[in-house]
């Protein structure tokens, strides 16, 4: 794996780059082989004295993404890491059990005592609910209003101006993100 690590407010030291990079390798373990890929940290110190950790990985057939703010700057990395190191585990346990009722198996994920025993339940991934609605044609600002009157923290709907579906989304920061579908 490449690092790309960059810093907002603060300068990204030797220690706190090779911290990054020793922390996000390990997770290489859950891999036949380690992933050609670009991992995409960023560093940031807020207003209130909080630092905020987001990290990206982009593989084939899968994006891992997760970002935590804590106080110190470190314990966010560690706890980043145990949300990749999850996030993997789930991914693993899905495809596995896909490929096991199709009868063909993937090689992309290692097997390891340690990883098997910490695997999702599959209980975990169940379906419980299925919605069928109509998407009514509106703009984004409705979509938002309709979102928010019925008090979800996401809105599908159909983008007046494109005629393609499109997802608003309320975000941990309080305001709003659109999703379009290409």
């Amino acid at each position: 794996m490449k690092y790309n690590v960059r810093g907002e407010n603060i300068e990204v030291t030797p220690a706190i780059r090779e911290y990054v990079e020793k922390k996000i390798t390990k997770l290489e373990r859950y891999f036949t082989e380690a992933p050609d890929a670009m991992v995409h940290v960023n560093l940031k110190f807020n207003q209130d004295k909080t630092s905020k950790v987001e990290v990206t990985i982009p593989l084939p057939q899968l994006v891992l993404r997760a970002e935590e703010t804590n106080l110190d700057m470190y314990a966010g990395i560690d706890l980043i890491t145990d949300k990749l190191e999850r996030q993997i585990r789930k991914h693993k346990t899905k495809v596995n059990r896909k490929f096991r009722e199709k009868g063909d198996f993937p090689v992309t994920f290692a097997t390891t005592e340690s990883s098997e025993a910490h695997d999702v339940d599959e209980d975990d991934l169940e379906l419980v609910r299925t919605k069928r609605f109509d998407l009514k044609p509106m703009d984004s600002e409705e979509a938002i209003l309709q979102m928010n009157m019925l008090g979800h923290s996401f809105y599908v709907f159909t983008n007046s101006d494109s005629n393609r579906t499109n997802v608003v989304y309320k975000r941990k920061d309080g305001r709003y993100g659109l999703i379009e579908a290409h």
